[in-house]
């Protein structure tokens, strides 16, 4: 007689397409992102069918039989990434309709309850992680991208105007995208290499443009890519010269020499004691010969001088000429004269000195 088959019979084609398959732990981590970034959100299709409000069905977050992290079999300790908890804790939080998510932020901007604000986060924390997946090749960490953008979330919980007909997702992707952004620009190199709204654009599209040159037949010069990305020729240079060194430090042995660092080989691009002891005896001189200048003055040319030459915030000729009584053209009269005066006065003091400045 033949032998009965002990293997449990497999379960029905249909019952196999609607089990779900489980997000664990143990999947890897770029498959659990592609998970969650791939769930439909407002700012993606609005009338997708959002998750279920409450509780996760059973399996569907937790693997069945998981062991705590703490423990595992035979007492070994398994491995806790914190980046595979967010991912399966972010999904806990039900989705907003369009009426929900605009009566949650009409309240919040009449009450600034946080708990209102908290719903509207949380709500969207699905978005951010999606975003994020658009930066991950630009950084080693996800989860850091992710803090980043949740950052730039809160922000626009603050600046979001409800009655102004955007829905919030569309609003929220800018300040999200705009924090991710900035993380990467000022954590891209030890040095920061785009400080300025200008140096951000070009750091961003300079190789893209130069690429799109190329492509069509053009040699990537920098004025062509000045014109190109609407900024000025200098700084396009300027941003090539970084992107194309990276940055080392002045404390490394100097080539060729153990002992003597980098720092000790560079030039001094300030004065020689030299320069520096011939201003500050200039400054000196100038300071006293102006003094004795003054002694010469009085009434409304002595005023005239001080309120107008040598006062560290010189008032302007209206106010002298109320103070004074006269018009602000007889002012201006009498300071040129004061200055052709002490011009005059310098050179006698000091003939071998050939004044450059008046």
């Amino acid at each position: 007689m033949p032998r009965k088959s002990t293997s449990p019979a497999e379960p029905p084609k249909s019952a196999r397409r609607r089990r779900r398959r489980p997000l664990t732990d143990e999947q890897p981590i770029e498959a659990q992102a592609q998970l969650i970034a791939e769930e439909e959100i407002p700012e993606v299709a609005e009338e997708a069918e959002t998750l279920r409000p409450g509780e996760p069905e059973e399996g569907e977050l937790e693997p069945a039989g998981a062991q705590p992290a703490e423990a595992a079999e035979g007492g070994a300790l398994v491995p806790f990434d914190p980046l595979a908890r967010y991912l399966s804790e972010i999904r806990r939080f039900p989705l907003l309709s369009r009426e929900e998510e605009l009566e949650i932020a009409k309240r919040y901007q009449k009450t600034q309850d946080p708990a209102e604000a908290f719903k509207l986060v949380t709500a969207n924390l699905r978005l951010v992680v999606k975003i994020a997946n658009e930066f991950a090749r630009a950084s080693r960490n996800l989860l850091d991208l992710i803090q980043e953008g949740n950052i730039g979330l809160m922000e626009a919980v603050k600046k979001f105007d409800p009655y102004q007909g955007v829905r919030f997702p569309s609003y929220a992707v800018w300040w999200v995208r705009a924090y991710i952004i900035r993380h990467l620009m000022n954590n891209w190199r030890l040095v920061k290499v785009g400080t300025t709204q200008a140096q951000r654009k070009l750091f961003f599209n300079l190789k893209k443009e130069s690429e799109r040159l190329e492509a069509e037949g053009f040699g990537a010069q920098p004025r062509l890519l000045a014109q190109r990305i609407g900024v000025k020729e200098s700084e396009v240079r300027e941003m090539q010269e970084r992107l194309a060194h990276s940055e080392f430090s002045l404390d490394q042995p100097a080539p060729g020499d153990g002992d003597t660092r980098l720092m000790d080989v560079l030039p001094d691009s300030g004065r020689n004691p030299e320069e520096a002891a011939a201003e500050s005896e200039w400054r000196t001189f100038a300071k006293d010969k102006v003094q004795e200048f003054a002694a010469t003055l009085a009434g409304k040319e002595l005023e005239i001088f001080q309120r107008r030459l040598v006062a560290e915030e010189p008032q302007t000729l209206q106010e002298i000429g109320d103070h004074l009584g006269i018009s602000r053209e007889r002012v201006r009269q009498i300071e040129t004269g004061l200055k052709r005066r002490l011009k005059a006065f310098l050179k006698a003091q000091a003939a071998d000195i050939e004044l450059a400045r008046t």
